[in-house]
């Protein structure tokens, strides 16, 4: 008489592979919690980098010197100032002339004091101040 051999799990067999699993889960979850919010923050330090060294440069070179706080970043999608601005890049300094928005799809805010440039976004809570995750970012507090 032959053996018929078996072609499945038992269910003891599936119940170990299942508390595996599950042990594995136990140990890498922890670390994976609060990663989603600090990628976004690291994403909007460089997209701000982005618009510093690559848009509002550019725009310096072209008109000597950086839009004011008044004009803020729409400067680098139409021109507010035709005559002060007479050598405005006639595209604009942005790729579909669309001012890109942070992570959580707020405007980021601009500042210029007197040369010095900053860049703010105002993080998760979509609100001036906060701590922790909902903190504002500041272009300049960037590693």
């Amino acid at each position: 008489m032959q053996r018929k051999t078996r072609k499945a799990f038992s269910l003891i067999e599936l119940m170990i592979v299942i508390v595996i699993l599950g042990l594995l889960a136990a140990m890498v979850m922890p670390s994976l919690t609060g990663k989603g919010e600090e990628a976004k923050r690291n994403l909007v330090c460089v997209q701000m980098k982005s618009i510093y060294n690559g848009a509002l440069d550019m725009f310096k070179v072209n008109n000597s010197m950086y839009p004011s706080t008044a004009e803020g970043l729409e400067a680098l999608v139409s021109n507010p100032d035709s005559d002060k601005y007479s050598n405005y890049s006639t595209s604009g300094y942005f790729k579909d002339s669309k001012l890109p928005k942070d992570s959580w799809g707020n405007d980021f805010i601009y500042i210029n004091d007197a040369g010095s440039i900053e860049i703010i976004s105002l993080g998760a809570d979509k609100k001036e101040g906060g701590k922790d995750e909902a903190a504002d970012i500041k272009m300049s507090e960037c590693k």
